[in-house]
């Protein structure tokens, strides 16, 4: 099994139902080739480099899955066809993909993730601004005196 990743660009005029449409017409596609899908991102509207159909915006959507050699054929040949998508591109990321290792390598990088999100919740403790017992002293330097931009110089 193969493992790709399709970019697809589509219209950012479409409903939400539309664009819904398209990608699940995606998804079923990979899945009608015995395809599974491993992250399915939505980037959301963004900017493009150059207009693209006289849009200078578009909205990115971004499959990482793995099928077989056909799929990708028979998704491009789907994607050209359909007049809501712009643009996209099909990269191949791994010749040999062990599906097992991949769910169980995003298994451990969620893992990782929740656990650094615990530890930065607790060991971080919450500023107070009006808190009187920080450590800032008036060195005499006059470097903590704020500094306002609309103030004229004196000479």
């Amino acid at each position: 099994m193969r493992r790709y990743e399709t970019v697809i660009l589509t219209d950012p005029d479409l409903s939400d139902e539309d664009r819904d449409a398209a990608f699940k017409r995606v998804k079923e596609c990979i899945e009608s080739f015995k395809g599974k899908i491993v992250i399915e991102d939505e980037w959301g509207i963004k900017k493009l480099a150059y207009e693209i159909r006289k849009k200078v915006r578009a909205h990115y959507m971004r499959f990482d899955y793995c099928g077989e050699v056909g799929l990708v054929a028979e998704l491009e040949r789907l994607l050209r066809l359909d007049d809501r998508v712009m643009k996209y591109i099909t990269v191949l990321l791994d010749k040999k993909a062990d599906l097992s290792k991949i769910e169980q390598s995003l298994l451990q990088a969620d893992d990782s993730l929740n656990e650094l999100d615990s530890n930065q919740s607790t060991e971080f403790e919450e500023f107070d601004p009006d808190d009187s017992s920080s450590d800032n002293s008036d060195d005499g330097d006059g470097d903590d005196i704020p500094f306002d931009p609309d103030q004229e110089e004196e000479d």
